[in-house]
Formats: C-alpha cells, sequence, structure tokens
C-alpha cells in the first residue's frame, strides 16, 4: 500500500481571486489520528473561516470493511469541498492518509464550481508535495536447527533470496531477519513475501536434507521509500 510518510510534510497556498486554500497532507493509521491532525490544522489557524477535510485509513491486509473513509465540506456549500477532495485522495492511490484544506476568504464568491475545482487542486498539490512511503507485509517464519547447521542455512538461505527473480524457484523475497543462538539449538527467523510456506519448506528442506521446515512467526509491516 502506498501512503505518506511520517513527519511533517509540506504545505501548500493555492491563491484564488485573494482566497487562499492551504492544502496539507499527514500519515494516519486510524480515524482518531486523522481526526487528532485536523484538530492541530484549527488550532494553527483558528481565524480561518474553513478547515475542510478528507481521509481514508486502513491497515494493510485488513478487510475491505475496515477501511474508513470520511470527509467534511466544514461550512462550505454541501458537495463542493469534501466530496471532490476524497475524490481525489481516492485517485492519488494513498491509504491511511488526511488531507485538511483550510481557507481564508479573500472577498469574492467562487460559486459552486469555482469551489469545487479550488478544493481538489488544493488536495492535489498537497498530496504530490509530500513524501511517500510503500507498506509491505512481510511474512515470518522461525526454522530450528542444530548449532553446528545454522550456519551453512542461513548462507543457503541468503544466497537464494539475493537471486533475481526467475533465476530459481525459491520463495519471493526471502531474506534471513536473524539468529537466536541457544546451547544445541539455534532459531532462524525467515521473512518472505508470500504466506504460503510450501516453496520456503521446500528449499528449507532441501538445505537441511529433510531435517527442519518452517513455522510461521507471524507479520512485520516494513516502510520502503516509494519510487
Amino acid at each position: 500500500m502506498l501512503t505518506v510518510a511520517r513527519g511533517e510534510q509540506p504545505e501548500i497556498d493555492l491563491e484564488v481571486k485573494r482566497s487562499h486554500f492551504l492544502g496539507r497532507a499527514c500519515r494516519a493509521d486510524s480515524e482518531e489520528e486523522a481526526r487528532a491532525f485536523i484538530a492541530s490544522v484549527r488550532a494553527r489557524y483558528p481565524d480561518a473561516r474553513h478547515h475542510c477535510h478528507a481521509f481514508i485509513v486502513g491497515r494493510p491486509g485488513a478487510q475491505a470493511a475496515a477501511t474508513v473513509e470520511r470527509s467534511s465540506d466544514d461550512g462550505e456549500p454541501p458537495g463542493t469541498a469534501g466530496q471532490p477532495m476524497l475524490e481525489v485522495l481516492r485517485g492519488s492511490g494513498l491509504g491511511c492518509t488526511v488531507v485538511v484544506v483550510t481557507r481564508y476568504f479573500g472577498g469574492t464568491l467562487l460559486g459552486a464550481g469555482g469551489l469545487v475545482r479550488a478544493y481538489s487542486e488544493a488536495t492535489a498539490r498537497a498530496l504530490e508535495a509530500c513524501s511517500r512511503v510503500r507498506m509491505t507485509t512481510r511474512h515470518l517464519w522461525e526454522v530450528r536447527v542444530p548449532v553446528a547447521e545454522a550456519g551453512r542455512l542461513e548462507a543457503g538461505l541468503r544466497a537464494r533470496g539475493e537471486q533475481r527473480p526467475g533465476e530459481s524457484a525459491a520463495p519471493a523475497g526471502i531474506g534471513v531477519e536473524g539468529t537466536t543462538w541457544g546451547a544445541s539449538e539455534a532459531v532462524l527467523l525467515v521473512s518472505s513475501d508470500d504466506a504460503d510456506a510450501a516453496a520456503l519448506a521446500a528449499l528449507v528442506s532441501s538445505l537441511t536434507r529433510g531435517r527442519a521446515c518452517p513455522a510461521p512467526a507471524g507479520t512485520r509491516v516494513l516502510e520502503l521509500p516509494a519510487d
């Protein structure tokens, strides 16, 4: 899933007939985080007439029903701010993101069409200005082997993980996250892109002559810079 990087993001200032539309996007992993950001913008600009917003939140891998979408015109004519902002956010492909556009009225009425265009453009510019990351779910597995065999197994797994797609039948995106050493047994924490353990199990079996098998150990969400 593509989303906004954590931390402060740039604010854009769109001027339309002396009205200023200040737009800023922020990472929000929950509705509570989204509403906290909206409240922070209101506190930053308490004298502004409108603080219109839109957000889409929901964790990677969650059911579709767990995704929450909300928008608000915040006093602007119905349908001229929040919904257009949400449409732009949807079109961006970003999840876990909230956008707030604060308007300072310039004395000239823009009409419904003008407001839709202004709020849509301010949202698009705010999203374009922000840094982005891609959230990737990694599946974790524990592999237990005698201490004497751990080094060879780790080397074999790392070698397969470094091969390019199509060069072998190794599981996609395989990696060794670390090794825990005991007196007689070592536990390798292995990660892969695939939730199906079949390919990884076959690889581990071939590297250990059938003496080890991966056991599920949960998942981990990584945030990688977007291309």
